[in-house]
């Protein structure tokens, strides 16, 4: 036992690894702010279920975000570029998302609904390009140790989990207490830690920027460079079809009830307190031990192993949120559900990102990675944009049974993904 601790203390309390779990952080704050905290913030000022699934489109830049990564890869921002090609990027970045979310801040989607999902389109466009950077970031870290890879990944995700935990169920408690104007601002202050992360830190690798000039002669070199060449390299595996099927189908039983999540705990009658409380504290005991307990899974039982394992397991806590429904305010078994959602939630993500990860060719780091995420995310944004419609259907239909099968229904769409890795995934290890 001793000597486990020791190997954990050696692997994760190092100065890399801190770095990672700040930089995790930055990656992961901002979306709850388009997404499940934006949704309880539109329910308390009265919009309707089906507009706030609807609005979950804004987070549509990141499935797009691999469009306009080869400019994250090949151009420089000018004064800043010394400190490096993805430092350099993710300073300006930054900057501009914390003004962004200042910006949501601003607006009564009451009075202008609209304006508010503008805002929350430049947060999403602007939270989507700074995944690109730091995702490039944390993969070529590890370019020269590559063992190390689900280490790094398993401490990223526990810093963008506790990202998602400030501004998700830190922002709900702040919301009980505060007026949402005022959390918003408060959020904005996030990108502070990312900021911090990266000024302090070194450029994993030294770049050459080999244009810099967009004139009609190099155009078509950058085009195929940058786009072309990144596609082409991936889809020489003779697996890339199964990979992308997989990457798509995947996280689909978790992300669909997103944006119903918080809306659905208001209405079992749970309070603001009560809904900050559980996710907040369980969320982050169950966060801390899914992700590091996932990159040591990986490592003991390999890729394919564990990602079919953590399928099944995210399938069955997706599920449980119908006993939830079926029993209503019950603080006990709502501690129970959400840890095992987090613990589950903890163990997949980590064995997914090290699966992207290892996928990227070290030349079109953000490109490829880009391209693979966003994947995911497009399953994510187009489909959970559904799901209030999909809640009032069946709520209208089944009278008192919408949210059990509501939940049912999101705990069978990770399905096809288990399949892909049994039968798509064979020679996969």
């Amino acid at each position: 036992m001793l000597n486990y601790l020791k190997n954990i203390k050696k692997i994760y309390f190092n100065k890399r690894m801190i770095n990672m779990l700040f930089l995790g952080f930055s990656s992961g704050f901002p979306l709850p702010l388009v997404f499940g905290t934006l949704s309880f913030l539109l329910k308390d000022y009265g919009i309707a279920y089906t507009s706030i699934g609807l609005i979950s489109l804004v987070k549509i830049p990141y499935s797009l975000k691999w469009l306009w990564s080869p400019i994250i890869d090949n151009v420089k921002i000018p004064f800043l570029f010394k400190m490096g090609r993805r430092r350099s990027w993710a300073i300006i970045v930054q900057i501009l998302l914390g003004i962004s979310i200042f910006l949501m801040a601003t607006v009564n989607p009451q009075q202008n609904l609209y304006l508010m999902a503008i805002f929350a389109f430049i947060t999403s466009f602007l939270s989507a390009t700074q995944d690109i950077i730091l995702d490039a970031y944390r993969v070529e870290s590890f370019n020269n140790e590559p063992e190390k890879l689900s280490s790094g990944v398993a401490i990223f995700v526990l810093g963008y989990r506790l990202g998602l935990i400030f501004s998700g169920a830190g922002a709900i408690y702040l919301a009980a207490k505060l007026s949402w104007s005022s959390v918003y601002i408060i959020m904005s202050l996030g990108v502070l830690i990312g900021l911090t992360a990266i000024i302090f830190s070194k450029e994993a690798v030294k770049y050459e920027y080999k244009i810099l000039n967009f004139d009609t002669k190099n155009i078509k070199q950058f085009f195929n460079n940058s786009l072309i060449e990144p596609f082409r390299s991936f889809i020489k595996n003779d697996n890339w079809f199964w990979f992308l099927s997989f990457i798509f189908t995947y996280r689909l039983s978790d992300s669909y009830f997103g944006p119903m999540s918080n809306p659905f705990y208001d209405d079992m009658g749970f309070t603001k307190e009560e809904i900050a409380f559980v996710t907040k504290i369980y969320s982050i005991i169950m966060t801390i031990i899914g992700g590091l307990l996932g990159g040591i899974i990986v490592i003991k039982l390999g890729m394919r192993k564990s990602l079919l394992v953590f399928g099944f397991t995210q399938c069955i806590t997706t599920m449980l949120f119908s006993l939830q429904a079926y029993y209503g305010h019950n603080v006990s078994l709502f501690m129970i559900v959400v840890a095992l959602e987090y613990l589950s939630s903890g163990l997949a993500t980590t064995a997914f990102v090290a699966f992207i990860s290892s996928l990227c060719n070290k030349l079109y780091t953000a490109t490829q990675y880009a391209l693979l995420s966003s994947v995911m995310s497009l399953s994510r944004d187009l489909f959970s944009a559904t799901s209030g419609i999909m809640y009032q259907y069946m709520e209208a239909n089944f009278q008192g049974c919408g949210w059990i099968i509501f939940f049912i229904i999101s705990g069978l769409m990770s399905l096809p993904s288990i399949f892909i890795v049994l039968f798509g995934l064979k020679k996969y290890k």
